[in-house]
């Protein structure tokens, strides 16, 4: 089963966002898959921002369930793909555990670019739709190449 876990900064904004929207993109196939989302300066069992659940709910998402955690090794060994949101998270990642640093991307590497999802936790209602949009925008052009990506490295596990 092809695995892939989001990470971001508190796991309240963009990495949840980036899940549900990948789950919700994934539809049927749902079920063959385990996504999941961390923060690497979180603590545990914090429900999403207000206004990403409000955005999300907006493409029919439900991320009311959703409770922060911090990244460990252990949790990202589990996954085939580790998507990072920042370029300073995907080094720090590779720098913690570099026995799975080949699984490491930020998501925008997955349309070929190198930048950041700026986090919209300081901004408005708009800025989190802003956000919301730039991931999918990338889960859409993106998708074949995680779905490669999550399934070569499940396989060379």
């Amino acid at each position: 089963m092809p695995s892939v876990i989001f990470v971001c900064t508190a796991n309240v904004c963009r990495s949840p966002m980036a899940m549900g929207l990948f789950l919700a993109r994934l539809g049927k196939e749902r079920g063959n898959w385990r996504v999941e989302s961390a923060g690497t300066w979180t603590s545990d069992g914090q429900p999403a921002a207000e206004n990403t659940l409000r955005v999300v709910a907006e493409q029919g998402v439900d991320l009311s369930e959703h409770r922060s955690r911090p990244i460990n090794g252990a949790l990202l060994e589990q996954f085939d793909l580790i998507l990072a949101m920042e370029q300073n998270q995907k080094e720090a990642l590779r720098i913690e555990f570099p026995g799975i640093s080949p699984r490491i991307f930020l998501l925008s590497e997955m349309i070929g670019s190198v930048y950041d999802i700026k986090d919209p936790m300081s901004g408005d209602f708009s800025d989190f739709q802003n956000t919301a949009e730039e991931i999918e925008d990338i889960l859409e052009k993106g998708f074949d190449r995680i779905r490669e990506l999550a399934v070569k490295f499940s396989s060379d596990r």
